[in-house]
């Protein structure tokens, strides 16, 4: 039976405030939401067990103890909680476990912020803009959050969860970033971390490393490029040539 099974009675929540970290464009979920439970060291909370997860069992470094691939995570402090995510959602199930997690939020007044990529070509800082479900624009507008500028739609699990957080009226915000396609995109959850759910969850976050994991990666980007390019200088093609060449 699909569920969220809590492991930690002893955290006493209010109404926390969700960010929530599943695998998407640039992984910029994925990345602020780790960034978070490593800042805070936050505690394993929960499990998510619904429909479109996989069986698999996760462990971590000098850890013996296996976890579910969807947990929870929480810093009482902050009234926080952090959706982590170690694995896809199956497309096709997408509609159940929103079904699953949005019960859940809505009988233990949680409100989600949901984290989203855009495919874009980055000029200087990632643009952040944001949309909401239920009374979530009053939050945008106190956290002085962009509106989009075009029309756009949210896809995948995260875009089922804001889905169905508008069809049964959870307040709560969807937070869309600028995003590289291709690459982890640390410099894009960052722009998430200090730009939009800061202000929204009302703490700070100490975000130099994700500056330092951006510039490696530009690194290997680099290191990729070179490399691309002399595979395509040594390999076999053909192109025109002029008469007298």
């Amino acid at each position: 039976m699909a569920h969220v099974q809590i492991h930690r009675d002893d955290i006493s929540l209010e109404s926390p405030t969700l960010v929530e970290g599943l695998p998407g464009i640039g992984l910029v979920g994925k990345i602020a939401a780790d960034h978070l439970i490593d800042a805070y060291d936050m505690e394993y909370y929960a499990s998510a067990h619904c429909e479109g997860l996989p069986e698999i069992a996760v462990y971590g470094a000098d850890d013996p103890e296996v976890r579910p691939p969807v947990r929870f995570y929480a810093d009482a402090e902050r009234d926080l909680l952090v959706l982590q995510s170690d694995a896809p959602v199956s497309p096709s199930a997408a509609r159940e476990f929103a079904g699953c997690m949005v019960s859940w939020f809505q009988d233990h007044d949680v409100t989600p912020v949901f984290l989203s990529g855009r495919p874009a070509e980055k000029d200087g800082v990632p643009a952040v803009y944001g949309v909401s479900t239920g009374d979530g624009a009053a939050m945008l507008d106190e956290a002085d959050i962009d509106p989009p500028s075009e029309m756009g739609a949210i896809t995948g699990p995260t875009g089922a969860l804001v889905h169905e957080a508008q069809r049964v009226g959870l307040t709560g915000v969807g937070l869309v970033v600028e995003a590289d396609r291709q690459f982890p995109d640390p410099e894009a959850a960052r722009a998430l971390l200090q730009t939009a759910i800061s202000p929204l969850a009302d703490f700070e976050v100490d975000t130099e490393a994700l500056v330092e994991q951006a510039e490696e990666i530009e690194k290997a980007r680099e290191r990729l490029a070179q490399q691309l390019q002399e595979d395509q200088d040594d390999s076999t093609s053909a192109r025109p040539l002029g008469m007298y060449q």
